[in-house]
Order: structure tokens, then sequence, then C-alpha cells
């Protein structure tokens, strides 16, 4: 049985390994890929719709919604599959973000009922295609003007059993009204929105004027224009950059109302291309650590009448100072990037506003031809079946008596052509007419056609031969476009320069305090206004004060470590608090490392080069560095390696002018030495040199400026040379 089972078993034979070169894989498996993204996907064209659009919006004219009624989206996005085979949720996130309700466009292209979500909340969602209903807005009549007389070119869909147009032939340059973003491979797109109306005025000039300069077209489209409003902060030679270049980025701040009475700020607009869950979530995360004092709450007021994020704040606080604050620390103000990445016949182009509209100006005349060529064609049709009718004019009785004596239908088109010299086509019409309209006076009114019809001709031949009555074609369309559907700003146009920008010490209350430090880390910072009723400080059992220094509110902090790091931290950033509390334990506020613990306090508001910081070490050594080693750019909060660790650290002081510290070691012997004896070391991990001459075994335990322990007439202590033998106390 085993040797049966065996000769049954089938040899197993492997397909030889061919080998491609990544050359090869890239340019016949990536490259088509690539260049589908890019062409027929992700970047729009110079109609401003990208594939999806487009398709979307033709279904819809086809199906009447132009017009019509409006019907359920569900409808909508099952016929836009014949064109567009990417799923029925694609379609649908592609129609929310045309629709009136979602709020994207300045000038929405669907109209729409029912709910689609708000472009400024990620989480407002919108509800599914079969509870919706959409038609075309009014003004989608301008993007399908003349596309049924041969506007544009039309091809065949996927799988060839429809027509689509390629563009469609928007009479005013939506490439520059309807916001675009898109990412492909390689490169990607990202249009602002302009203000129709000026767009509008920009294009005429430039019709007028084809060499226009960026200066003169940004007195006419002044900025971007977004649909949620805000403020746009205007920088002159920033907005030139875009104009000409097409990339660059500017910044959008909210707009805000302040109520006395409640105490708080409305959020009523915010940056186009943020979300209110951002802002929301940044917020949060800088109350819980403590830096929105002057603020008590904060939530979402969106309802019917719109936006509205609302700030509830402590009384007495500046609400235009906080803003200021606000605007720095949240997306309240962001930038937004300027990419104006076109397809211009199928090839990507970055290309300025200026450029932007030259295009569009030619892609409209070209249009505009094909639509006067058509209308042509039409009225030369006309007039070539008129000029038959008015041959019959000058006898009917002939004709009759053609069609009356021919025996054969057949010939009876044959015989009118020879008989009146007319070709097939004029015949072929003559011998439709009815009987009833072989009169005189039916032929005179058709015949009477011909004069303005001959003269109509003529004006569309010569409008065809003279661009400039192109263009004047063109910038009536633009003017008509303008005054129906034009409509004011929404974004506020504010000059950079006039914004102030945020002064984290203009936001900082300035008062006078008393900052506290105990060794084992609690501080608190104490106003004096508190102290007049009590200045007796509580340490927990155990525990003393280290240091107490006065200063202002506004104070820079720093705390140095016995785990060599150094803490920056400012006054503001902690409570005022009573002596009789414990205050802040700063291991944790300050979050440092397990079992670490401050041995130094000091106001840091500057780090001159004069000064110092002097370390003194359990093996008797001791260092001077200068304050300008510890100064930082930026926000750095943390500054590791701030000294030796070649020893333990006993004590460490602040020398703003020579002192005399007491060191003592565990022998109990002591010496006093000014800071002047200690040399100054170039870097901050210096081990030092020796201060005090200790035996084997021997350490120091304690450095104190505090002389006040020592007993009168003790002058043995003080030492004028280093190193130095300890002397012992009584």
């Amino acid at each position: 049985m085993a040797k049966k089972a065996k000769k049954q078993k089938k040899e197993i034979v492997h397909a030889p390994i061919i080998y491609q070169p990544i050359t090869e894989t890239i340019e016949k498996n990536y490259m088509p890929y690539v260049m589908s993204v890019i062409v027929s996907r992700a970047i729009p064209e110079i109609d401003g719709l990208k594939p999806a659009h487009r398709k979307l919006l033709y279904t819809m004219h086809q199906m009447g919604l132009l017009k019509g009624p409006r019907t359920k989206s569900a409808n909508i996005v099952g016929q836009t599959m014949r064109l567009n085979p990417h799923g029925d949720a694609s379609i649908y996130e592609t129609m929310v973000r045309l629709t009136r309700g979602n709020a994207t466009l300045l000038h929405p292209l669907v109209d729409s009922k029912g709910s689609f979500g708000k472009q400024y909340s990620s989480e407002m969602k919108y509800a599914a295609a079969r509870y919706t209903e959409c038609k075309l807005d009014a003004i989608c009549a301008e993007l399908f003007a003349g596309i049924d007389k041969d506007a544009v070119d039309m091809v065949d869909n996927y799988d060839a059993t429809l027509k689509e147009p390629v563009l469609l032939p928007t009479t005013f340059p939506n490439i520059l009204v309807m916001p675009n973003k898109g990412i492909a491979v390689g490169m990607a797109s990202d249009i602002c929105s302009f203000n129709l109306a000026e767009v509008c005025d920009g294009t005429i000039a430039l019709l007028r004027k084809p060499n226009l300069s960026v200066e003169k077209i940004m007195e006419l489209i002044k900025a971007p224009d977004f649909s949620g409003g805000g403020v746009l902060l205007y920088d002159q030679e920033q907005m030139k950059q875009i104009y000409q270049t097409g990339q660059g980025s500017f910044k959008l701040r909210a707009r805000y109302v302040y109520d006395k009475e409640q105490s708080c700020i409305d959020i009523i607009q915010i940056p186009y291309s943020t979300t209110i869950e951002i802002i929301l979530a940044k917020l949060t995360a800088l109350y819980k650590e403590g830096k929105l004092k002057e603020v008590t709450d904060f939530r979402d007021e969106i309802d019917l009448s719109g936006f509205k994020l609302t700030i509830d704040i402590r009384r007495g606080v500046d609400p235009d100072k906080l803003m200021t604050k606000l605007f720095k620390l949240t997306a309240l103000e962001d930038s937004f990037k300027c990419n104006f990445n076109v397809l211009i016949n199928s090839v990507p182009r970055t290309m300025g506003v200026v450029e932007i509209l030259t295009e569009w100006i030619q892609f409209r005349l070209g249009c505009l031809r094909r639509e006067i060529t058509y209308d042509l064609g039409k009225k030369r049709d006309k007039l070539h079946l008129l000029l038959a009718l008015g041959k019959i004019l000058l006898d009917i009785d002939k004709a009759i008596r053609i069609i009356r004596k021919t025996e054969r239908e057949a010939d009876v088109v044959p015989n009118l052509m020879k008989g009146f010299e007319i070709d097939e086509i004029q015949a072929n019409y003559i011998a439709e007419i009815k009987l009833r309209n072989l009169n005189r006076e039916y032929i005179l009114n058709r015949v009477s056609e011909i004069e303005g019809l001959q003269q109509e001709i003529a004006d569309m031949e010569e409008t065809l031969r003279d661009e400039l009555k192109q263009k004047a074609l063109i910038i009536k369309q633009l003017t008509e476009i303008k005054k129906k559907y034009g409509q004011p700003r929404q974004t506020q146009i504010v000059p950079i320069e006039s914004v102030k920008a945020y002064s984290e010490e203009e936001q900082t209350e300035k008062y006078p305090a008393r900052f506290v430090l105990t060794r084992e880390g609690y501080f608190k910072k104490i106003t004096f206004q508190s102290l007049r009723g009590n200045d007796e400080q509580k340490c927990k059992e155990g525990d003393e004060l280290l240091t107490v220094v006065d200063g202002e509110n506004t104070d820079n902090l720093i705390f140095l470590t016995d785990r060599c790091q150094l803490y920056r931290a400012k006054a503001d950033d902690f409570d005022t608090t009573k002596a009789s509390a414990l205050g802040d334990y700063l291991p944790v506020t300050l979050k440092m490392d397990d079992g670490e613990k401050p041995i130094l306090m000091n106001i840091q508001n500057r780090y001159p080069e004069k000064e110092n910081f002097v370390f003194i070490f359990a093996n008797g050594k001791g260092v001077r560095v200068s304050a300008a080693n510890y100064e930082v750019t930026g926000n750095r909060r943390k500054l590791t390696s701030a000294f030796s660790k070649s020893s333990p650290i006993v004590a460490a002081f602040y020398e703003k002018a020579p002192m005399e510290i007491l060191l003592v070691s565990s022998d109990n012997r002591a010496i006093v030495i000014k800071t002047s004896l200690i040399p100054q070391m170039a870097t901050r991990t210096s081990g030092g040199v020796t201060l005090m001459s200790l035996k084997k075994g021997q350490s120091l335990v304690s450095a104190t400026a505090d002389l006040s322990s020592i007993p009168d007439g003790a002058k043995s202590l003080k030492k004028i040379k280093i190193p130095a033998t300890g002397v012992p106390l009584p």
C-alpha cells in the first residue's frame, strides 16, 4: 500500500524565477499608476474641477437637476457610478463637499436638503444618502453653458456606453473661486478660494490688457476669501509671491466678540484650515497644564444660528490680550499653504494667479469659438433651406405640379432637385412641407428671415476672425455673472503690521511676590498682601527653608538640583499661596527624576558673563562657572549636565559679587573663603580645584553663605589662599 501511495504522489514543479530590473518594474508597473493618480484623480484642471467632481455634476445635469426638483442623493450616487465606478461612498463624500449644507464653498454647486455636516467640524457627520436630497445650484448653469453646442470635447466613459465631457465650459474662472486640495504621487495641489466678484474684475482687466502687472491684479483680486470667514493677516510681499509663483503661505485668524455682561468671548468664525475639535483639544490641554488661568470654562455652542465657541474668562481679564495669547498657542490662528498646481492639457503646472487667469482666458476663448462655430453651422443650415424656399416662392404651382405628376415616391426629391436646381437636402426639406403650408403667406414669412439670418452669419464670421470681439463677449458674460452671483467678502483683510504680536511678558500680570524654597523641594509664591496677616512660613516636619527671595510675578526662575540638572520656570506658572501652606512640590510640578531635589533657586531674567554659579563638592573641590554658559535659545525648560558629576554636590550659590562662604568637613573642621579665590572655568562640567585639604575618608558636609554661626573672634577660619587646611570648630 505504501509503495502504491508513493507512486501516486505527483512531483512538484516550481515555476522559474523571472528577474526584472527595477527600472523596468517602475516603468511598466508603477508609472501608469502614478500618471493615473495625477491626471485622472488628484489634480484639478483649468475648469476648477477634479474628475470626480466633473462626473458627478455632469450626471446631475443629465438627470435634469439644474431646473427640476431635488431627488434623493442615493439616486444621484447610483447614476454617477455609470461614469465613476469607484464606489458609492467616495461619490457621496465628493457631493457632500459641494453642497450648500456643508458650507465648504463660497458658491456651493449643489443645492441640498438634509444633514450634510459642516466644513468646520470633523465630528459633525453627514446623514446617509438615502435621507438627503439634492439638485444643482443655479450657478451651475454657468458651468454647463454651451456644453450642448460642442463647446468641449466628449469622450467615452470607462465601458464606452456613455459620453462625458473632458472639461466643463465654465463661463467664469472657477479654478480660483472653488477651493481645491489634492495629493497625488510626488506632487500635490492646494488652491485657496477667491471672491467671485473680485475674480471677475481681475479677469476683465486682464482681457482688456493682457500685460497687466501683478500689482494691478492684486488691487482687483485683493486676497483669498473663504466660506468660513475669519481674518486674513495681509502681508503684501508674501501675497505678491503667491500671486506670482502660486506658492507660499498666509495666516488666518478667528473672529470674535466680547460679551462684557457675561464676561465671555464668543468665537464666531475660525480659520478655514482648522476645525473646532482641534481647537477644543488644544484649549483642554492648555487648561490642564495651568496655562489658561484667565479662563474658567469653554464650550461648543454651535446651533442653528451658526458657529459659536464660547470662552468664559475671569473678571478683570483683558479679552484682547487673552485672544493674542490664544492665537499664539492654539489653532485659532493657522497658516494656509498655497500650491497652485493645475493640469493644463494633462500636464501639471504650478502657476501664479495671473498665469492661471491667462490660461483660463485661452481655454474660454476656445470654448466660445466652438460655440459660435456650432451656432454658425446651424444658421448656415437654416439659411440653406430658406434659400430653397425662396426659389419655390417664384413658382409654387410648379412645385405642386412636379410632386403631383411624379409617379414614384422615390423620384419626388430628384425631380424637385432638377426642377428648381437645388441640392438633395433642400429638396427633402421642400418635400416635407405640409400641403397647408404651400401658400404664399407662409413662404413669404419664412423667406423674410433670410436677410436677418445672413446678417447674423456675417456677424458670427466676423467675431470668429476677431479675437477682440470674442474677448468682449467674455467680458459681457463676466459682468453679468458678477452682477448675478457676486457677494461681499466673507474673510476680513487686516494688514499684518497692524496686528500686535504675542508677548508673554505683557500677558503676565505684574505684582511683587516672595518666593520661598524649602530643602525638601516645596515652593511657595506669596503676595506681600498675604504676608501682612501672617509671615510665618510653614514647613513639613523635618524640612527647613533653603532660599527666600523677593521678586515680581513676571520673573523667570531657575532651580538647580542634586542630579546636575537645571530647570527653568516662570513665576507666573505657579499659583499664589499663603505662608501657612506647604506650597507646590517641585519634583512633581517640574517633572523631576525620582529622588531628585532642588539645591538652589534664583531669579534669572538674564545671564550676564560677570555673574557666576559657584559649586562646592564633597571631595573638597569647588568651581565658578559664568552664568552666560547657562543661557539657551527658545523655550527649553530643562538643562542636563549643569555641573560636574565627579563628586556629590554639597551646595550651590549664585555670585553677583564676591562673597564669603563657610565650608565644614565631616571631621568638624571649617574654613571661610571668598568666592573670588575659586578659579572660573570655561565649561559647565569642570571638576574645579581643591578648596579645603581633607584627610583620607573625610569629606565636605556643608557649605553656607550664612556666617552667623561662626563664633566671634574665630579669625583663623578665614583663609586667603587655597587649598587651605581646616580649623577645628569649638
